[in-house]
């Protein structure tokens, strides 16, 4: 993977990346490492440049799973001939090293991941120059009208598919997820007075208890998690379908008022220019 040169010189390109885990069973244990995926993108036209995936071998191959509880889940077989991390971490830190970093609640768990991972085979990590946790934004500026705000119950409001739990996979569902909220608040911007108070209203919102029990039969008269098993019209790999030319600057505009706001002020401190 090789940085493009095609957009403005001082304008460093996105990367949004996963990591795929272990869970530790128990106190003590520790996450290890299984897949690494990310994919960087063009901050001007929000279109992929270029892409990397990589399953990663743990040095206990015990602590993975002989079979997986999902069905594209990483099993022990999976990553048994698989590089260890250190095989792939120059790899992985030319990737990540001086661009800004984008991905779903990354700061509280890739991101240790990643530094865990470098400490242990004695390099330093890389540095990002910026860095945007979908999962902070989204929360801040779209609210939680989808549900729980996870990737697969936001990918599920937005009709996207269901989240497969693999490092590719998931990034690239990331980015179409911040593109589809990106294009409702430009909507809602342009009549507000119309589309913001459709979903605030209280009285659109059906709970459990306000229903009997029963779950509401219309999806958007509810704020809890949508289900993860409906059946959707498109699947990953992605296209820009309907959407269009439309999305394109919509999610810069939308990360740019992010900056407007003081609580993520930090989280966007170096990436303001990327954005503008």
């Amino acid at each position: 993977m090789e940085s493009s040169s095609s957009h403005p010189e001082g304008s460093p390109e996105i990367v949004f990346f996963d990591l795929e885990t272990t869970v530790p069973s128990r106190a003590g244990q520790r996450f290890w490492v299984l897949e690494f995926g990310a994919i960087i993108v063009c901050p001007q036209k929000l279109v992929e440049l270029d892409c990397y995936s990589t399953l990663i071998r743990p040095k206990d191959l015990s602590v993975v799973a002989l079979k997986s509880g999902r069905c594209d889940g990483i099993t022990r077989g999976a990553v048994s001939n698989a590089p260890v991390f250190e095989e792939v971490a120059d790899k992985i830190f030319t990737i990540l090293n001086g661009r800004v970093w984008a991905g779903h609640n990354i700061q509280r768990f890739d991101c240790v991941r990643i530094k865990e991972a470098f400490t242990e085979i004695g390099r330093p990590a890389p540095v990002p120059v910026g860095m945007i946790d979908s999962l902070g934004v989204l929360t801040e500026r779209f609210g939680r009208r989808a549900g729980n705000m996870k990737m697969a119950t936001l990918a599920a409001y937005f009709g996207l598919g269901q989240q497969k739990h693999r490092s590719l996979d998931d990034v690239r569902m990331n980015l179409e997820v911040m593109k589809h909220c990106a294009t409702v608040l430009f909507l809602e911007s342009s009549l507000p007075s119309v589309l913001n108070a459709k979903w605030r209203n209280p009285s659109t919102i059906v709970t459990r208890s306000r229903s009997n029990g029963k779950l509401p039969c219309r999806e958007e008269n509810s704020r809890k998690s949508p289900p993860t098993t409906l059946g959707y019209h498109r699947a990953v790999p992605y296209t820009r379908g309907s959407l269009g030319k439309m999305t394109e600057g919509v999610l810069k505009k939308l990360l740019c008022k992010a900056q407007e706001t003081k609580s993520f002020s930090n989280l966007l401190k170096h990436s303001h220019s990327l954005l503008r």
